[in-house]
């Protein structure tokens, strides 16, 4: 069974490249209890067959897993080019 969750924020830290500065995305389950895991761990379940999106302008932006210049891998929405700003947009995750 596949499993879609929204993404409703993120958590950055500063002065690093833009796929290394989200270190966690996050956002609410269901039944309103909030979800935050690292982006390491959001890369595995997407290997996984986890499907996450991020809603801009009321649609669906799908993520996807992307592999930097240094061969890391990272989370970034498919409309976005080489840096993930639709996730770097989000509020930051408490």
């Amino acid at each position: 069974m596949t499993i879609k969750a929204q993404i409703g924020c993120s958590r950055k830290r500063e002065g690093d490249s833009p796929w290394e500065r989200i270190t966690h995305i996050g956002g609410v389950n269901p039944d309103g209890t909030r979800w935050k895991m690292t982006q390491e761990r959001a890369v595995y379940l997407m290997e996984e067959g986890w499907e996450f999106y991020v809603a801009v302008s009321g649609k669906a932006v799908w993520c996807e897993v992307a592999i930097s210049g240094q061969g890391n891998k990272y989370i970034k929405t498919a409309r976005d080019d080489e840096l993930p700003s639709n996730l770097l947009n989000l509020p930051e995750c408490p």
